[in-house]
């Protein structure tokens, strides 16, 4: 497999606004979801490309994959039972770029979309984005008392690397609270 090339700073500029595709299917165990493309990802076509971001390590030092995956390797996540949305489709250089009018519509758009493919956990990368979305003003890191459905509700840090407040020793034992949980729903039958 090739590794990603590095953009220009041209071509992120053209990168603006424009949409990836989920890498979804129906009855995943974690679903994802990331605050909203960054320029980095909208150029390459691949999540959380952007060289410093700590999605991949932190997936890997939770136990979510075998080995860490290259952003490229993306799509290799529904293999494993996850997958990966938004919840604002449009690519920006930083989340700050997005209105609060566009997380709240983003997250009624989230809800039709977990309706629709019923994942078992829904996991948001980003409390204060998830606090915007989903009115939920008082929300901490860790699994939510709202739920969608049957799909339980996880709020994760963000992994961009400029969240400080998570170094990422941190940053990898909330995930991998997050998939305890998930594994030990699943040696229950379910997550019901």
């Amino acid at each position: 497999m090739q590794m990603l090339k590095r953009p220009t700073k041209d071509q992120l500029a053209a990168a603006s606004g424009q949409i990836i595709p989920d890498i979804i299917a129906p009855d995943l165990k974690v679903l994802f979801c990331g605050i909203n493309p960054g320029l980095y990802t909208a150029f390459t076509g691949h999540n959380f490309a952007r060289p410093g971001n700590r999605f991949w390590p932190a997936l890997h030092a939770a136990g979510f994959t075998p080995r860490q995956f290259r952003p490229e390797e993306d799509e290799m996540l529904l293999e494993l039972g996850y997958g990966i949305t938004n919840i604002v489709d449009r690519a920006t250089g930083n989340a700050a770029e997005l209105s609060s009018v566009e997380l709240i519509e983003g997250g009624i758009n989230l809800v039709e979309k977990v309706i629709e493919y019923q994942p078992q956990v829904l996991a948001l990368l980003g409390i204060s984005a998830y606090r915007v979305a989903f009115g939920k003003a008082s929300a901490v890191v860790g699994l939510q008392e709202q739920a969608i459905g049957d799909t339980k509700l996880w709020v994760l840090p963000n992994p961009s690397g400029l969240n400080a407040h998570f170094p990422p020793k941190e940053l990898h034992k909330v995930y991998k609270k997050l998939r305890v949980y998930v594994d030990e729903t699943a040696d229950q039958g379910g997550l019901d």
